[in-house]
């Protein structure tokens, strides 16, 4: 991975989500595979019958009931007693976990440029159908950020205030910030990880973590073109730029066709991780038009409709 030389630094919302993107995206909505309920009662209408106050059906009364309900229009028709029924609104949470480590502050376009425009469209989209919506990013050391409980578009200026603040560095246990988000996340709902998954410790640990308990997890791995097709060649002094290991090799078309093949093999596994718990994996190259992903891609995969 190639440190991008002098990388885009976003300074205010409307870099991140110009007008014209975020009138596109206005007729979108979060979709999830489940029906949830959450803890409050919210905007999405559920399968389930509840106590809103939008009629859904009748069924017969039967003893401990609450009499409140009972249609007493329709018991004066029939002489019987019948409940009335209400679709119930649940409350869908959109939490998006983004990968501020170093690794992320590489390639041209910059792949945590793009993933920090990424998390507005889809925060925007969960804020303007009055979702609850949080965002969470991880970086240097134990750094862990949080935003929370935000519904309405009035809150798309705190999302870009907290997506500008964030400046990748070093390297992080991801293990360790999923488990925070994990015992930090209310409800139930759909939840974004957006990084590249290069993670020294592996990606199963933090997957794992976030799974499950209720929430929808998509992966979306974020590599640049020049990760996927490296411009390079002859004899390199390679640093990591996350923990500075160093390693000297001579870069010939064999080694870049098993460097390719290793990859492809990487996201292969990762893909099939992720198949094999419930989890959506999508590659996207930081070269992708994000409105086309949004528009078209997120669409076909679930994330929205």
């Amino acid at each position: 991975m190639l440190k991008t030389p002098s990388p885009t630094r976003p300074e205010r919302l409307e870099d991140l989500l110009p007008p014209e993107l975020l009138a596109r995206i206005a007729s979108l909505d979060v979709a999830s595979r489940r029906v949830f309920s959450g803890k409050l009662k919210g905007e999405r209408r559920s399968k389930r019958k509840g106590e809103s106050v939008e009629f859904a059906d009748h069924r017969q009364y039967v003893m401990g009931d609450d009499l409140r309900r009972i249609d007493w229009n329709l018991f004066g028709r029939l002489d019987r007693l019948f409940l009335k029924l209400f679709l119930e609104e649940e409350d869908l949470s959109l939490h998006i976990v983004i990968d501020a480590t170093a690794s992320q502050d590489t390639g041209e376009p910059n792949k945590f440029f793009f993933a920090q425009q990424l998390g507005a469209v889809i925060a925007a989209i969960g804020l303007i159908n009055l979702n609850r919506v949080a965002l969470s990013a991880f970086g240097a050391g134990s750094t862990l950020a949080h935003l929370k409980d935000l519904r309405g578009r009035r809150r798309l200026h705190d999302v870009g205030r907290f997506l500008c603040a964030l400046e990748p560095s070093g390297t992080a246990s991801a293990a360790e910030a999923a488990k925070r988000i994990a015992l930090t996340r209310r409800g139930k709902g759909v939840m974004v990880f957006i990084s590249d998954f290069f993670f020294k410790e592996g990606y199963e640990a933090p997957l794992r973590m976030l799974v499950g308990h209720g929430y929808d997890l998509f992966a979306v791995q974020v590599l640049s073109p020049q990760e996927i097709n490296p411009p390079i060649g002859g004899d390199l002094r390679l640093k990591d730029v996350e923990d500075g290991d160093v390693a000297e090799l001579t870069i010939s078309a064999p080694l870049l066709n098993r460097y390719r093949a290793n990859l492809a093999a990487y996201e292969q596994r990762l893909k099939s991780f992720c198949t094999a718990r419930g989890i959506q994996h999508m590659l996207a190259p930081s070269d992708t038009d994000v409105a086309a992903l949004v528009m078209d891609e997120l669409r076909k995969r679930g994330l929205l409709r």
